[in-house]
């Protein structure tokens, strides 16, 4: 056989077991019952998109481009229109995120590393906690714009225009956010990457494609998508909460950023900001010599957004907030072994230097703890979920939810004060509370079941375990 033959035998063999490794990953944690209202948001938005209906989500209460003018769930609803399940968010998710070692495995190789070291880099890859973390976080659109940001890179190397235009417009597509992304990734383009070859004009031609399309992207989504489709309440509510000491609105933050600097000064340098940076950069760090991290130039805006941020879920490798930053890391370490100056050059150690990384940071261990904290009572779950045999809507817990969302109206949201009459616009009230989850406490449902067991309209059809299912009398 021929060798090329087989090396692309080899990559599609690793490509295909890391596919399945993450995709019964992010199955199990949903059948366990630990997925949560994102997953909820993006699966019934697609979902209604697929049927031709307005995918205004009822789980968070608006349309899915005022979310992040994130258009590549149209694309994605065809596979809903195969046969409409969740699973096809795991399987995309899982193989995109899987498929960054294509990319990965060519700008080695177009580096001129040896078969070793690419071997390595491309399991480096698979190994940065935040890709199999990532992956157990619901389901995200930005897990698409990883491999699409390592082959525009390539695409430019290769002077392949179109496919570096193709990339770029994946990229956009899955977040308004990523458009700082895509223009940082101009600048290091026009200015770094191309800088010892300034004979060829053409080279400039792709950092200057990804600036303009990523400041007429950010403009066009926040100026005119996600205000036309959303409003900044709704902006506020999902997002800018995580800057709430910059204040509530652009302007609130425009103002501190002028005249009040200090405080943001005294966000970035804190402990729990060096913490997120020694993890982020530990995993790779054997390979990132300052002469050649110049590529992270692109990821500067995902990282001043997760440092400027003041609540902890945007500082760890825990959640997908630094996504962006891999490609950009991954050509810095394929830079500097190609230079020969990466402190580990041995495949071997490079290889046990990740799996240590991936074993401390990576979220593999939930799988025993966090996570099968609600087996005592999963099959009573699925039972009462199994009663459901209509597409009404269904008011329940937070983590149920998500395998329920092929309806219009469907709410978790639980307001103590609300009047029984209120939930009267719910066909389904199917409650777990042994495990009820944020939106509410055992109390609250506790009072709720009462409330539906007095009221006429409603009939309890399933009750074991502290689970309880009622359905409202025609």
């Amino acid at each position: 056989m021929d060798n090329s033959n087989v090396k692309n035998t080899n990559l599609v063999t690793i490509l295909t077991i890391s596919t399945l490794i993450l995709l019964i990953s992010s199955i199990l944690r949903h059948e366990l019952f630990n997925s949560s209202g994102d997953l909820a948001f993006f699966d019934q938005c697609i979902y209604l998109i697929s049927q031709g209906k307005n995918p205004i989500s009822s789980v968070l209460g608006f349309h899915a481009l005022a979310d992040h003018a994130a258009w590549i769930l149209y694309p994605i609803a065809l596979l809903y229109k195969i046969y409409p399940t969740v699973y096809w968010l795991f399987l995309v998710q899982s193989l995109a995120l899987a498929a960054g070692i294509i990319p990965t495995y060519f700008l080695a190789k177009h580096a001129g590393l040896k078969q070793n070291q690419t071997i390595a880099m491309m399991i480096v890859y698979l190994l940065y906690p935040v890709v199999y973390n990532s992956n157990l976080c619901d389901f995200h659109p930005d897990t698409i714009a990883i491999p699409a940001l390592l082959t525009a890179v390539l695409a430019a190397r290769r002077k392949k225009i179109l496919w570096f235009c193709t990339s770029i417009l994946i990229v956009l597509g899955c977040k308004a956010v990523l458009s700082l992304t895509v223009t940082s990734m101009g600048i290091w383009l026009l200015f770094f990457e191309k800088r010892h070859d300034r004979k060829d004009e053409k080279k400039y031609l792709y950092g200057v494609i990804a600036i303009i399309s990523g400041v007429a992207w950010f403009l066009i989504s926040n100026k005119m998508i996600i205000p036309f489709f959303g409003n900044e309440t709704a902006l506020v509510n999902r997002h800018l909460y995580r800057y709430s000491y910059l204040g509530k609105s652009f302007s609130e933050m425009i103002q501190i950023f002028i005249y009040q600097p200090e405080i943001i000064l005294k966000n970035i340098f804190s402990a729990i900001n060096l913490e997120y940076i020694i993890c982020l950069l530990l995993p790779v760090i054997w390979g990132l010599k300052p002469q050649y991290i110049s590529p992270l130039v692109a990821a500067i805006p995902c990282l001043a957004l997760n440092i400027l941020a003041d609540h902890p879920t945007q500082k760890n490798l825990v959640l997908h907030y630094s996504l962006p930053i891999i490609p950009f890391l991954i050509i810095s370490l394929i830079a500097s072994l190609q230079a020969g100056k990466a402190w580990v050059q041995q495949k071997r150690l490079i290889i046990l230097w990740s799996l240590i990384c991936f074993f401390a940071l990576g979220k593999w261990g939930f799988f025993i703890s966090k996570y099968i904290k609600s087996v005592d009572n999963l099959l009573a779950t699925q039972q009462a979920i199994s009663l459901i045999k209509t597409q009404d809507s269904i008011f329940t817990t937070d983590i149920i939810t998500p395998h329920l969302t092929h309806r219009e109206l469907i709410s978790f949201k639980y307001n103590i004060n609300h009047n029984i009459n209120e939930l009267n616009k719910f066909h389904y009230i199917l409650l777990n509370i042994r495990y009820p989850g944020w939106a509410a406490s055992v109390e609250n449902y506790l009072d709720l079941i009462k409330r539906l067991q007095n009221n006429r309209e409603y009939q309890l059809r399933y009750q074991k375990d502290d689970v309880y299912l009622f359905i409202k009398n025609l």
